[in-house]
């Protein structure tokens, strides 16, 4: 009981804690490696003593003084370590002055992985690995490569920001709009992993979610009337609107047109159709701003049959031409599926597949059996369901899917 306890704690608090020790300590090795030696002290002391009232604050303060012990021991090792020791010795910060960095330590730690000399892969990586603990398995799925791959770039990465002496902070205003957009898609893979998780038997992470609005809350802010970073923001309160409906008491996926849409967070909604009026508004449509009108879409529909999916599809064309990836093909050959064109739509997808961009992509073949079953091809759709489901590593989508193949093979038994 306590392993999971602490695991799901790690999942929320970790990249927090972990963002405020290298704010304080400036080295990203020392401050995962005090992080680390504080978690097993946590697992050896907390099944005899029991939980802290506060865990995240005891991870804290242990992983300090534990960093400390080994800046002491390895100051010279370490760039400006004795300077370091001598800052941190003057220290007398309150626990009240601790509280002002801890909102935004997660925006510094995201600019400081997002700074130019690091190229974009690595920048998203590295973020992503540091800032919301996400494992180097759900970062590869993110980015659809080897994970042997993205773990090399986030070592390569680190000793880069060692090396550079890259600092620590959010940029000045100057430096801001060079970095932005390696930083919307930062949050955005954030979400998106919190939106669906690549493994673990949730389909959610609520608490990605919310902080990845948060964090695109605070790069608005930081730059007031940037058109993409508010488009950003309609996106995922628009999507994230949808979660009440989106699992059913199982805790199984519920497809778009079957959800519940008095659970959808009508407020929220509001919110989002708002934000993305504002960004239109100033007439530089992008990428973000694409994904969110086609969120909004889905929003405005009363009724599933209600939807716009002609609009949808040619929405995706556009998005396909100014960042074209086989998943926003995929997504678009979908829509124009429900739009009336399943013979298109396949074909489409028969492209993407023969491309084998998406070969690791469980949602290529789940997608392809379901427009399948629409055409009637039962034998195929079952194929790829199965095609789907040994490619999918989540517990709640794997037997989402085995439910949707059991219907598929029930009905073609009844049509036999």
């Amino acid at each position: 009981m306590l392993s999971r306890a602490f695991h799901e704690l790690l999942r929320r608090e970790g990249g927090r804690i972990l963002a405020g020790l290298i704010r304080r300590f400036g080295d990203f090795g020392l401050a995962e490696d005090a992080l680390q030696d504080a978690c097993a002290k946590a697992l050896e002391t907390w099944p005899r003593d029991g939980m802290p009232a506060n865990p995240a604050a005891w991870l804290t303060r242990v992983a300090q003084h534990r960093a400390l012990d080994m800046l002491r021991r390895h100051s010279r090792q370490v760039p400006d370590g004795e300077a370091l020791l001598a800052t941190l010795a003057d220290e007398s910060a309150a626990p009240d002055a601790e509280r002002e960095f801890l909102e935004d330590d997660r925006l510094r730690l995201i600019f400081t992985c997002c700074h130019p000399s690091l190229n974009g892969a690595a920048q998203a990586a590295l973020a992503l690995r540091t800032l919301c603990g996400l494992t180097t398995l759900e970062i590869a799925r993110a980015f659809h490569e080897p994970e042997a791959t993205v773990a090399q770039r986030i070592v390569r990465a680190k000793r880069k920001i060692a090396d550079a002496r890259i600092p620590y902070a959010v940029p000045g205003p100057d430096e801001l709009p060079a970095r932005l957009d390696i930083v919307l898609r930062v949050v955005y893979l954030l979400f998106n992993e919190g939106y669906a998780a690549t493994t673990g038997t949730a389909l959610l992470r609520i608490d990605l979610c919310a902080e990845a609005i948060r964090l695109a809350r605070l790069v608005t802010q930081l730059l007031p009337e940037q058109e993409e970073a508010e488009g950003l923001l309609a996106l995922l309160l628009l999507q994230h609107a949808r979660s009440a409906a989106r699992t059913d008491a199982r805790g199984l996926p519920v497809t778009l047109d079957r959800q519940d849409r008095a659970l959808w967070d009508r407020g929220m909604i509001a919110e989002g159709l708002a934000v993305l009026d504002a960004a239109i508004a100033r007439r530089r449509p992008g990428p973000y701003q694409l994904q969110a009108a086609i969120a909004a879409l889905h929003a405005r529909a009363a009724r599933a049959a209600d939807t716009d999916w002609p609009q949808i599809a040619a929405l995706y064309e556009r998005l396909h031409a100014l960042t074209p990836s086989p998943v926003v093909a995929l997504n678009g050959a979908v829509a124009l599926a429900m739009a009336g064109d399943v013979a298109e739509g396949l074909r489409r997808i028969a492209a993407i597949e023969a491309a084998g961009e998406l070969a690791r992509s469980h949602y290529l073949y789940a997608a392809k059996a379901d427009l399948l079953r629409r055409a009637g091809q039962e034998d195929a759709a079952l194929a790829a369901f199965d095609r789907a489901w040994l490619l999918a590593a989540n517990d709640a989508e794997r037997r989402f899917l085995a439910r949707r193949r059991g219907e598929s093979a029930q009905r073609q038994d009844g049509d036999a």
